[in-house]
């Protein structure tokens, strides 16, 4: 199957906070979609990984994509590997995506910053004919997306590109609140962290609102370039 569009994130969860308006939009305009998790969460302090993985179902069916997959790579310890670098580089050279979306280039969670790294690294890499690959007995072709973009989490990155998903919001939210067990529950009697205070659960409305602000929308979501996009004529950005 080949996808317009490939949503990588470190943890479950990372893709629909960072990006999900975006990708239902996306969607709702008939492009194929897929997510990429890297890890399980498995050192999440709330849930389990099990709880995590039907979660991530749950959210994946929200948005509509095509397909979710997830290479448990070691949550929190994970590595800049040549082992890494060839489970990314086997799914995108699956999918052909012609857009890749990834975390943040720097973030308060440690796994943010190393999972953009790695999985930019790994969309660069496909691209190269000595990197041979085989899944499922068949050798892989090579693949490099055209375009590489960063979500932006925690911090209030600049960003270079932002998109209008003024109607979206509320999608975005039903799938990041899938995530019953991590998110503002007062209910609740498991440890609190940064993503389980009602301020956070806030926020996704509150950010989405300042950047459509900015850009004379109801709501937006922003992204960071690794390459500039191009256009033919200053009338294709109208």
């Amino acid at each position: 199957m080949k996808l317009d569009i490939l949503a990588i994130g470190a943890h479950p969860d990372d893709v629909e906070l960072g990006c999900g308006a975006t990708l239902a939009k996306e969607i709702a305009h008939g492009k194929k979609v897929g997510i990429l998790d890297l890890t399980r969460g498995e050192l999440g302090t709330r849930g389990t990984p099990e709880i995590r993985a039907k979660e991530a179902a749950a959210a994946a069916a929200i948005l509509g994509v095509k397909v979710r997959e997830n290479i448990a790579i070691a949550d929190g310890f994970f590595q800049h590997t040549p082992e890494n670098l060839i489970k990314i580089i086997e799914v995108i050279r699956s999918y052909t995506p012609d857009i890749v979306l990834c975390n943040a280039i720097t973030d308060r969670h440690i796994d943010h910053g190393k999972g953009s790294k790695l999985a930019s690294d790994a969309c660069f890499l496909s691209g190269l004919e000595k990197i041979q690959t085989t899944v499922n007995g068949d050798v892989q072709q090579k693949w490099r997306p055209k375009y590489v973009y960063h979500y932006i989490q925690w911090k209030n990155i600049e960003p270079d590109v932002v998109v209008d998903v003024s109607g979206f919001i509320a999608k975005k939210q039903e799938a990041v609140f899938a995530y019953s067990s991590q998110f503002y529950d007062p209910n609740s009697k498991e440890d609190q962290t940064p993503i389980s205070s009602a301020n956070f659960k806030d926020s996704i409305h509150y950010r989405a609102r300042d950047l459509g602000r900015l850009i004379g929308t109801e709501y937006a979501e922003g992204f960071t370039v690794e390459r500039y996009p191009a256009v033919d004529s200053l009338f294709d950005l109208i």
